[in-house]
């Protein structure tokens, strides 16, 4: 294991990873290890990545940065680098060192992994020609690797269009060009026997059958040729004989497969032999290139997050100029400036919610993380000390299954970091004191901000209690610190400001809000009864109505729809029933009820095959339906058409046997 590994808090055996790692997570330095790893081309270089972490070793750091350094320098002036996977090299090479045959496509690997080998020669190469100061550490990469032509010419010599070449060797030559005459000679002796009894034969041409030559013969004159029935044809009218001559003629033909297999073998046992020759120069050339993979794609991420590298410290300052968090859009992102350290120790930042307090810690604390993991940092200008840990708490913490509440996430987190903090740490605490009682919540924020300034470690807090304010402007050492916020527009700035206490801006939302000014000013008296002046004369003004908003639109836009009673038609109305035969006034048709009184009091009545709805006053009874009909009679027969009562038929009839279907098949089940 190399010393970027053994410095790394990352050691998979090391007490103080797996402590350490949800730290680490919640500044989101996994997803940039997941970004590198997406960017490798190389599995080696991916499981390099899995050991990425804080490195304690100044000097290892240095040259991890530089590296770096260098590879973004090469990527902007000479491309993309022609990396490619290798995780098979150690793999043939094993195998040929065992002794193993190595065939056709393991030979044409090898053949790929010299090609890249020089291609990736050249690019360093041309890199170090183009650096004007000529010192270029990744260059040596290249200078190291072991130049693999011979064997690459050698295996291409050999093997073309995926087989082994005729011109291979001079034996498997000749023994080509006996299977070639032996192959004409079958034809020709085939042909002849074609061309002799045609009547025989149910085609004019030589088949291959089986592997074997053969010629269609009629079923009835399959006893006239004398040979082997090989197949018959799916009618059974024709068979497939190879003849006696032929046969013989076969047997040589395999004869001389074999000596060209025994051949093949010979030259793909010589190139495993040749590759075994190369085996420790090839599995070099593959570290080299997994080495270099890994410097790379740093170099990758570095530019598509437009990073430039930090000046690396011991002195416990930090400094960062234009930062962006890694993960946010660069074309929105307001950048962040701060410098912590020396004089300054700690910063208390306050501000509205949303206003991106937040963020800055992230910001501060991954870029902390990157930059001494040798990654560089997307700020136009950075410096950051080497810290023996990044302890942060944010977010609420809250756990159902641990039977956390937020306040005692808080709380276990901050105990851990007290715990853990010594001078060369970086603490970040996000809403410090939170999710308690504001008087006991801050009582314990003062008492954290007091333990860490004396562990004289490097610290960062957001807060909205005021106490903290006043604590933080008093107290030697620690600053505050605030995020701009535009009252008019309600908008965050995302700028830090250092030096400035910042307010939550409550009372502005509210009001921009609609809340009344009585209640802001209720509200505002509550807070801090008459000892604060209200810093806008016009926050307690009462705001006129927007123009156009109804009762629904104040309610939220719901409404109660209330229920409608219908009248129940009269006892008149409901002396007609369906059947009965009534008299349409003033016409004086004779119609039948189809449909008994609504609630207007209108019966449906049908007229000659027209039906409509006419009001009961305009009715009378001419005779009853009880005394016209059964009293189980359809009167569908009436109502109905032809074509309606068949169509009703056809369903119901459907609907019964699938209904009997349905019984069949659980009965059967």
């Amino acid at each position: 294991m190399n010393q970027l590994f053994k410095d790394s808090l990352w050691e998979s055996n090391s007490g103080l990873q797996r402590n350490y790692y949800k730290y680490v997570e919640m500044m989101e330095f996994n997803k940039i290890v997941k970004q590198l790893k997406d960017l490798a081309m190389t599995a080696g270089a991916r499981a390099r990545f899995d050991g990425l972490g804080p490195m304690l070793s100044e000097a290892e750091l240095r040259v991890r940065q530089k590296e770096t350094s260098e590879a973004r320098r090469l990527l902007d002036t000479q491309g993309n680098v022609p990396l490619g996977e290798v995780g098979f090299v150690a793999d043939i090479t094993a195998a040929a060192a065992r002794g193993e045959l190595l065939n056709i496509p393991q030979l044409l690997q090898v053949a790929q992994f010299a090609v890249l080998t020089a291609r990736i020669k050249s690019y360093l190469l041309r890199g170090r020609e183009a650096d004007p100061s000529g010192e270029v550490a990744l260059a040596t990469y290249g200078a190291g690797m072991v130049d693999l032509e011979p064997l690459r010419e050698e295996i291409v010599r050999c093997i073309r269009n995926d087989r082994i070449d005729d011109h291979a060797s001079g034996r498997l030559r000749d023994i080509r060009r006996k299977i070639e005459q032996a192959e004409i000679n079958i034809r020709q002796k085939m042909e002849a026997m074609l061309r002799g009894k045609k009547e025989y034969f149910s085609e004019s041409f030589v088949t291959m059958r089986n592997g074997r030559y053969t010629l269609p013969v009629k079923k009835e004159y399959k006893f006239q040729v004398s040979g082997t029935v090989v197949d018959v044809s799916a009618t059974q009218a024709t068979c497939f004989i190879e003849p006696v001559a032929a046969a013989k003629l076969r047997e040589e033909l395999e004869l001389l497969r074999i000596e060209e297999n025994n051949e093949e073998r010979v030259i793909l046992y010589e190139l495993t032999g040749a590759t075994d020759g190369f085996g420790k120069e090839m599995l070099l050339n593959a570290e080299y290139i997994e080495v270099l993979d890994y410097a790379f794609a740093k170099a990758k991420l570095s530019w598509e997050m437009q990073g430039i590298e930090p000046v690396i410290r011991t002195d416990g300052n930090i400094v960062i100029v234009n930062g962006r968090h890694p993960f946010l859009n660069r074309e929105t992102c307001v950048p962040l400036n701060i410098a912590l350290g020396g004089r300054i120790k700690g910063i208390v930042i306050t501000g509205p919610n949303t206003g991106g307090k937040t963020v800055a810690l992230k910001t501060v604390g991954l870029c902390s993380l990157m930059a001494q993991s040798g990654l560089h940092v997307p700020c136009q200008a950075a410096e950051f000390t080497m810290q023996t840990g990044v302890l942060c708490d944010v977010g609420d913490g809250q756990s159902i299954t641990e039977n956390l509440s937020t306040f005692s996430a808080h709380i276990t987190n901050i105990v851990d970091i007290l715990n853990r903090a010594d001078n060369n740490s970086l603490v970040l605490l996000d809403e410090l004191g939170s999710g308690t009682d504001p008087a006991e919540g801050m009582g314990i924020a003062v008492a954290v901000l007091e333990a860490l300034k004396e562990k004289n470690c490097l610290f960062m807090a957001t807060t909205h209690y005021p106490e903290l304010k006043e604590y933080a402007a008093q107290t030697e050492g620690i600053t505050n610190a605030r995020m701009t916020f535009d009252r008019e527009s309600l908008s965050p700035l995302y700028a830090l400001e250092v030096g400035e206490a910042g307010e939550s801006c409550a009372f502005y939302i509210a009001r921009r809000m609609g809340m009344s000014g009585h209640m802001l000013k209720r509200a505002w008296e509550a807070a801090y009864g008459t000892t604060k002046a209200v810093p806008e004369a016009g926050l307690f003004a009462e705001m006129e109505p927007d123009d156009g908003l109804s009762d629904t639109d104040i309610a939220g836009g719901a409404a109660i729809v209330r229920q409608q009673v219908k009248a129940a038609p009269s006892k008149r109305a409901k002396r007609f029933s369906v059947g009965d035969s009534v008299v349409v006034y003033p016409q004086k048709k004779i119609g039948i009820v189809f449909e008994t009184a609504n609630a207007k009091g209108e019966v449906g009545v049908q007229i000659q095959k027209q039906k409509d709805y006419y009001s009961h006053k305009r009715l009378q009874l001419k005779a009853s339906a009880k005394d016209m009909y059964p009293e189980d009679y359809d009167f569908n027969i009436i109502f109905e058409s032809v074509e309606t009562r068949k169509a009703r038929k056809n369903i119901e009839k459907g609907r019964i046997a699938s209904y009997e279907s349905k019984v069949e098949w659980t009965d059967r089940h």
